[in-house]
């Protein structure tokens, strides 16, 4: 079984597996009836039996099974505390969990995550356990909960973890930074993992961590970086040649790509992702990259809007029944409001902002300014000057509470020359100085 592993909690008497299969093997001797010379006789001396009953030996893979035999049990109850039968209850519940997750189930999963942490028969199975709280960080991330979702990403990753299930957590946690716009922490955490000039070969795992660092680096406006990274990436994913890490790298160089001015460029990139994608991807990484493709069509050829907005429609059924994330589902609405204001449909166009404004927690994402922007457009248009400056002001309302950003400059600029639009000069003015600002100008 190999060196004994250390199990702890803050404030608890620290113990080993081998304390805990001893005490499995004594309590089991003791209801059998048996001494440890009888447990021990023919195979084992009783001496053996009493230093692992004691934690002082760890027994090997057939000692645990010949003593199993002998005491009538599982050799799963010596190993991990439960039973043969426990063992699949537990590992059918979370199937059930991830299942649920999968299709878009997003309550019902935060549900059988938490009710299968809370069966105490998990305590000895780390492994499974840590696949359970992970699980439940993906879930309430999903439900758009993102501080909560950081909070157990955190206490997990405190935890001895292998190294696959590290960096799991790392990318995940880095991604609720970025969504968060916590952007100092998304990129700390990042870079920690990445390890700079001691960095471990790459790997797909490797190459989708630094593809959500990569994209934080670029809501944090560190254009220069984000393009020396892409190519970095790019040059990775070649060598490994797998589907995972070619759709990380072509994406995130559509997107670096993308925010310099490289339009066809950026499309070019983000159609070989999309084309892998779809061969091999998630059905919730093939929404999620469905999306954001159609938001740079829409933005380098408004001549397709039309076309656009209907993918983007049925993109919007797409992302219902997956395992996307509020703030995804947000963004598929307000992308979609866009394309209907481009294409002439205000009622639409109004519809669609309001409900993704509606899925973002209040004041605490830029979605939310976006959606009032939008909705301060679509209102000035058919001559409602009042409520459009009634959601423009908003802006400021959402904006205000985020650490400066790119994203928050450009947005910034927009509501700028909306505002300007309307009529009011010195508020226009204000909100370009906030754009400046944002920008670090």
């Amino acid at each position: 079984m190999g060196v004994a592993r250390t199990i702890s909690s803050q404030g608890a008497t620290t113990v080993t597996t081998s304390d805990l299969v001893g005490l499995r093997i004594k309590t089991v001797r003791r209801q059998r009836g048996l001494s440890q010379a009888q447990l021990a006789h023919p195979e084992l001396s009783d001496s053996y039996v009493s230093l692992i009953e004691s934690g002082k030996r760890t027994p090997t893979p057939a000692v645990l099974e010949l003593l199993a035999q002998k005491l009538d049990c599982s050799l799963s109850y010596l190993i991990n505390g439960v039973t043969a039968e426990q063992m699949e209850d537990i590992e059918l519940a979370l199937g059930y969990a991830r299942l649920a997750l999968e299709n878009g189930e997003v309550a019902e999963a935060r549900t059988r995550f938490r009710e299968l942490l809370a069966n105490s028969n998990l305590t000895g199975l780390p492994t499974l356990r840590q696949d359970t709280e992970f699980g439940l960080a993906l879930a309430t991330e999903a439900a758009g909960d993102l501080d909560e979702a950081i909070s157990i990403l955190l206490k997990l990753r405190e935890e001895e973890l292998s190294p696959e299930r590290r960096i799991e957590v790392a990318m995940v946690l880095c991604r609720a930074y970025r969504d968060s716009e916590r952007l100092t922490e998304a990129v700390t955490v990042g870079e920690q993992m990445l390890g700079g000039s001691a960095r471990l070969p790459w790997t797909d795992p490797l190459v989708e961590l630094a593809a959500t660092l990569l994209s934080a680096y670029m809501h944090r406006g560190d254009l220069l970086r984000a393009r020396q990274f892409a190519a970095e990436l790019l040059n990775a994913a070649d060598a490994l040649g797998t589907p995972r890490s070619i759709v990380a790298a072509n994406w995130m160089a559509s997107n670096v790509a993308y925010n310099t001015g490289h339009n066809e460029e950026a499309l070019s990139f983000a159609e070989r992702a999309m084309a892998v994608q779809l061969e091999n991807g998630h059905p919730r990484s093939v929404a999620r990259m469905r999306l954001a493709l159609l938001q740079q069509r829409l933005k380098a050829r408004p001549a397709e809007a039309a076309a656009v907005r209907d993918e983007l429609r049925a993109t919007v059924a797409e992302f219902e029944q997956t395992s996307t994330s509020t703030i995804d589902k947000a963004r598929v609405h307000v992308e979609l409001a866009y394309a209907e204001y481009m294409t002439g449909d205000l009622d639409k166009a109004v519809e669609h902002a309001k409900i993704g404004r509606g899925l973002v927690p209040e004041y605490g994402h830029v979605l939310g300014a976006e959606a009032n922007l939008l909705l301060g457009r679509a209102y000035g248009s058919v001559g409602r000057s009042a409520e459009a400056a009634g959601h423009v002001a908003s802006v400021r309302d959402w904006l205000t509470p985020l650490p400066d950003s790119r994203r928050s400059a450009s947005t910034w600029l927009a509501t700028a020359e909306t505002i300007e639009e309307l009529g009011d000069a010195e508020g226009a003015v204000e909100a370009y100085q906030r754009a400046l600002a944002c920008a670090g100008l």
